[in-house]
């Protein structure tokens, strides 16, 4: 176990003393528990500048927006809020894997001025399955995410002629990143099993949580799970054995969230939640963060500034529809104006550091 600096109880940068020594190998529950002691409660955002549609439009050379994404990130801060997931697309790194990873590194200086920390997501089953390189396409007005995409896209999650790129991509990232303590944890898969059946995705699942330990990095990975139903169990009980630490989904009541945290703690690992908040569904920071602080399990909501996702629109919302009078998600506007002010004060004094 990396020894615990003195530094890590400061309040000058916390963000020192994540890192464990390599395994390639799960970690045992005690190395975890103690990794997630040291790292201090994780509260924030799945985050994306409102300048980009997607992974691409964020991450490609023409279209990085690091002044939106310091001005935003500015005020994730101002609310507390010390990490963010963050989602990559291997299509970028496979075009400039350098510019790519230079790309990275400057994210990750911005977001360490403003003492957040990273947990990057490899791979997404989720949305529109045919990315394109170059220029993205315009929101559709009304719709719910009608840009985002799927990495890898969907004829490639079971063309094994793919899987040496895809090994590449893995192994890259968290050989160049593996060491570097601004990255908290590495998100492997989000919501395997989405746009393809679990039996379709598994195959690749496996392949892709080999290559992430053959890389060896320091920080923990993970694999949320989302879905409770049947069908999903193997893919569910595969995600658990080989997390690190245990990352789950839930934008239910707040009955069903304790019983969600109820069943991924009795593992015995560190738990957090990677995407909460629906208000319309009864997922609000008024009633699930207190609780996600007092269970001391870790809190990133979907979505922080309303922009080109538009996913303060609900899941399914038709074309043209108006902006809904309750947010679905999203937290802020483009030019910093909170959805909701009350929202903002409950964040602040959940967040505020003894």
């Amino acid at each position: 176990m990396k020894t615990v600096f003195i530094a890590c109880a400061t309040i000058l940068f916390s963000l020192t003393c994540f890192a464990v020594e390599p395994s390639i190998q799960v970690m045992s529950k005690e190395q975890a528990n103690v990794w997630y002691a040291q790292a201090g409660w994780p509260v924030g955002c799945n985050f994306i500048p409102s300048t980009a549609i997607n992974q691409l439009e964020m991450w490609q050379k023409d279209t990085y927006d690091s002044n939106t994404i310091d001005r935003e990130l500015g005020w994730a801060q101002q609310i507390g809020f010390d990490t963010v997931r963050v989602f990559l697309h291997y299509l970028v790194w496979q075009e400039d894997p350098n510019g790519f990873k230079g790309r990275m590194d400057d994210f990750l200086g911005i977001c360490a001025k403003h003492k957040i920390r990273v947990m990057f997501v490899l791979f997404d089953d989720c949305w529109n399955g045919d990315a394109k390189l170059g220029k993205q396409p315009a929101p559709k007005p009304g719709v719910h995410n009608s840009g985002w995409l799927q990495c890898p896209r969907y004829a490639e999650v079971n063309d094994i002629s793919k899987y040496p790129v895809f090994e590449q991509y893995v192994e890259d990232l968290l050989r160049s990143f593996g060491k570097d303590k601004r990255v908290l944890i590495w998100d492997l898969y989000n919501e395997p099993g989405n746009s393809h059946t679990p039996k379709q995705n598994m195959p690749f699942l496996e392949k892709v949580v080999e290559w992430a330990r053959k890389a060896n990095s320091s920080q923990p990975i993970t694999m949320g799970v989302w879905n409770q139903d049947q069908q999903h169990k193997e893919l569910n009980d595969f995600q658990i054995a080989n997390s690190d630490v245990i990352t789950f989904h839930n934008y239910s009541g707040l009955e069903n969230m304790k019983q969600d945290i109820a069943k991924y703690k009795s593992y015995g690992r560190p738990v957090i939640c990677t995407e909460y908040i629906a208000r319309g569904m009864g997922s609000k920071f008024e009633t699930h963060l207190p609780l996600l602080k007092a269970e001391n399990v870790g809190a990133i909501n979907w979505g922080f500034v309303y922009g080109k996702t538009q996913t303060a629109y609900p899941w399914g919302s038709k074309p043209n529809a108006p902006e809904p009078n309750v947010w679905h998600h999203d937290i802020f506007r483009k030019d910093g104006t909170p959805f909701d002010k009350q929202e903002i004060e409950t964040i602040k004094k959940l967040t505020a550091k003894d």
